[in-house]
């Protein structure tokens, strides 16, 4: 009997997938950045020549577990159907109403079971001296265990969650930011507009996925410019869409950059794509002088500096490059936990609900954002768009309620905030965690949250019963990270495999 590579059972399990996900498609809505494509990109992923890059570097691949998002709305819709609930009904108690102490005491209306097995788990020293928990049916909203689930903590970067779901609840994830360059007032002159890109690149090579070129911008001006007879001009820069502090709170750090409406490349001074890296400390001028190095290569000679201008409102563009598609900006993000993607985020959510784009804007439209969604945002507050800043406090039931949200089949525009988020054991900022032979590989898909002393993590997971089930789980005044994302992991693994 000849033996069964394992390759030959993996793309076996690939392919049963993507037929489980295919019936389940109609239900949760289309879109193309998420999970849709995510299937797309999980066949194509089996060849070196495709799949989705997040930016690592690797090899090309897709989000294995996917399928999972779509199968457990499935099962969870066939459930309330046969049950005569109206999906959007809650029942039992709901999120946020227990009385547990969070010193690893909690209750849970659906679930003595993993009660039973999360409550030794959240004791772990290693959570330190405050947690909160909170794990919720998503299809019913019914509460299945809680310690503390409305305490306002630092969630670090699982704010990203409440920031992915406000944008894409203000604009869709179809939406696009342009950069434009337009006619200036004086003559010969050209202004290069920035709009918020957060994907914009002047890489001559730009990565998988990328959005805004900055290449394909140059060549499109400079074809435009010699079409009407212009072959040198003067260059202003406008990235005014953005107001207040430009700086995030933190200072100069290496995992933001100064926040602008006009940046390439997110300020990196170096070839990486995601995490911490040299900034650059004028992120406008130094695109808008990639800008005109571009426009000179293509014959369109650049008097004097760049300098910043003003571009008349009503001014028609010589040419535009657009954005990546808001919902793979989402993924992106919240894949990579990229804090340059969410501050831009936070702002274009301010800029959306005619907030000022800055800080102050972005916080106000966020919670007003999400409390237009149904969302109890009692005692919260987002001081960023990233987590960064230790001024953001969410309690664990809010992130349950917005991750249970971006599964209600009715807002199939907050699906990213799903597909997006990393999967334990195989990419973005899980990728090494409960990895190899854990019973959460492949299955829990969370975002981490991780500064000095606060822990957290959140997402969700398709238990043993076919139920799609969010969890959130925050600690603060933690030891150290190693120890706490090891009992964070545990308690993940746990809701994965308790029935």
């Amino acid at each position: 009997m000849p033996l069964v590579k394992t390759w030959q059972l993996i793309a076996a399990s690939a392919v049963a997938g993507l037929v489980l996900s295919a019936a389940t498609v109609s239900v949760t809505g289309p879109w193309d950045s998420g999970q849709r494509k995510a299937e797309r990109d999980r066949a194509a992923s089996w060849s070196r020549m495709g799949g989705v890059d997040h930016g690592s570097g690797r090899l090309p691949e897709a989000a294995p577990s996917a399928p999972g998002v779509l199968s457990g709305l499935a099962a969870a819709l066939q459930a309330e159907k046969q049950a005569g609930n109206p999906l959007g009904e809650q029942a039992g108690r709901q999120p946020g109403t227990g009385t547990g102490t969070g010193t690893g005491e909690g209750t849970g209306s659906g679930s003595d079971a993993l009660a039973e097995a999360l409550r030794p788990l959240l004791a772990d020293p290693a959570l330190g001296s405050l947690r909160s928990a909170s794990v919720i049916d998503t299809a019913t909203g019914r509460v299945l265990y809680e310690a503390k689930p409305r305490e306002p903590m630092t969630p670090a970067s699982t704010v990203k969650i409440a920031t992915a779901t406000a944008v894409l609840a203000a604009l869709g994830p179809e939406h696009r930011f342009r950069t434009t360059v337009t006619p200036g007032a004086a003559p010969g002159q050209i202004i290069l507009v920035g709009g918020g890109d957060p994907s914009l690149t002047a890489r001559k090579k730009p990565p998988a996925g990328s959005g805004g070129s900055l290449v394909a911008l140059a060549a499109d001006t400079a074809q435009a410019l010699k079409a009407a007879g212009t072959d040198s001009v003067s260059l202003g820069y406008d990235d005014s869409l953005y107001s207040g502090p430009a700086r995030h709170p933190i200072g100069l750090n290496p995992n933001v950059a100064p926040l602008s409406a006009l940046t390439a490349d997110e300020g990196r001074l170096n070839d990486s794509l995601s995490g911490p890296a040299d900034r650059s400390e004028d992120p406008s001028g130094d695109t808008a002088r990639a800008f005109a190095d571009l426009l000179a290569d293509r014959g369109i000679k650049v008097t004097g500096a760049p300098a910043k201008a003003r571009a008349a409102a009503d001014a028609e563009p010589l040419a535009t490059t657009l954005s990546t598609p808001l919902g793979g900006l989402v993924e992106r993000m919240l894949t990579n936990s990229d804090n340059d993607i969410a501050e831009a985020l936070a702002r274009q959510s301010a800029l959306a609900s005619g907030q000022p784009g800055s800080f102050e804007g972005a916080g106000k439209a966020v919670a007003a954002t999400l409390a237009s969604l149904g969302i109890d945002t009692t005692g919260a507050r987002f001081a960023d768009g990233s987590g960064l800043d230790r001024g953001d406090k969410v309690s664990a039931g809010l992130l349950t309620a917005l991750l249970a949200k971006a599964a209600d089949p009715q807002r199939p525009e907050l699906r990213p905030v799903l597909t997006g988020l990393p999967v334990a054991g195989f990419n973005g900022t899980l990728r090494s965690r409960n990895s190899g032979g854990s019973p959460a590989a492949g299955l829990v898909r969370a975002k981490t949250g991780t500064l000095s002393g606060v822990n957290a993590l959140a997402g969700t997971v398709v238990d043993p019963s076919g139920r799609l089930l969010a969890f959130a789980f925050l600690a603060a005044n933690t030891p150290g990270p190693e120890g706490a994302e090891k009992a964070l992991d545990k308690l993940a693994a746990a809701v994965a495999g308790t029935r």
